[in-house]
């Protein structure tokens, strides 16, 4: 079992004073079979009482808050302590034959109803033919769906580059296919599009990864960042969680945060405000740290 410290720090700066800030949070990890959350808080500066959190539709915390005093930066601190284990899988449910994998045709599986949504078209993750194309060269008749989600996992991380230049959160998957590359959402997004566009379900996943500096490097406290993912629905079987980024299945070293349809419905932080600010700025700082 590992133990973590989470700190995300997101930081707004504007020109000029804001009278309102609304604004949505998901920074609160989720408790799971394999993720047990010790600790959490969430502070904000100016302060204010007006600060609630809740489940939304996937069983995420969402934090809603609303700052009314006048401020030129608003400041949000999340910190967390978290343990984590790897994530257990039935080999059985995994050899599954790709095809009967789709919820669609699952009827007999109880939660496959529930699965369906994570099936269907989303705004970040269009279902493409050139997503679809891509997707049937691991998707061959009868192939186990593990082997053929990894396989899928393994050409993604080998076909397209890492790029933070290349990318914004608005990037379509025909951007991605047409750049060749991306970050960690782009690839999530890609991999939704793949396997959703041949039925089967896959969900976004936010959250972080806990990095480790070169042989002999010190840490780099805060040099860390959020991290996103994809995990595919399995009969019977769960989640099967694959990073495309890293070419791996999620470990102990991952943090989950949140899942959705993609990334509009879970980003770390999103709202409005009321200003005649003419320019502003964001700073994000992320710590994961071994305990």
């Amino acid at each position: 079992m590992n133990r973590y410290r989470v700190s995300h720090r997101t930081t707004y700066s504007y020109d000029e004073d804001v009278s309102d800030s609304l604004g949505i949070a998901y920074l609160v990890p989720r408790e799971l079979p394999w993720q047990h959350v010790v600790s959490h808080e969430l502070s904000l500066d100016p302060s204010t009482e007006d600060c609630t959190g809740d489940l939304d539709f996937y069983g995420n915390t969402s934090t809603y808050f609303q700052v009314t005093s006048p401020h030129q930066v608003l400041d949000i601190l999340a910190t967390s302590e978290v343990e984590t284990e790897p994530p257990s899988h039935d080999e059985h449910t995994l050899d599954t034959p790709w095809e009967s994998a789709r919820p669609q045709r699952r009827a007999d599986v109880a939660d496959a109803w529930q699965a369906q949504d994570f099936a269907l078209a989303s705004a970040l993750a269009d279902q493409t033919t050139e997503a679809h194309a891509y997707a049937a060269q691991s998707l061959q008749s009868g192939r186990p769906v593990g082997e053929a989600v990894t396989d899928l996992m393994h050409r993604i991380h080998a076909d397209f580059a890492y790029d933070k230049a290349s990318t914004t959160v608005t990037t379509t998957i025909d951007d991605i296919f047409a750049q060749r590359a991306g970050v960690c959402q782009d690839f999530a997004h890609l991999t939704l599009a793949c396997l959703r566009s041949h039925g089967l379900a896959v969900r976004y996943v936010s959250g972080y990864l806990a990095t480790r500096p070169p042989p002999g490097k010190e840490r780099i406290v805060g040099a860390d960042a959020t991290h996103a993912w994809a995990a595919v629905w399995i009969p019977d079987g769960g989640w099967l969680a694959l990073d495309p980024t890293n070419d791996q299945w999620v470990n102990d070293r991952y943090v989950t945060v949140a899942w959705g349809r993609d990334y509009a419905d879970v980003a770390p932080v999103k709202g409005v405000i009321f200003t005649e600010a003419k320019k502003s700025s964001l700073k994000v700082e992320v710590d994961v740290a071994p305990i």
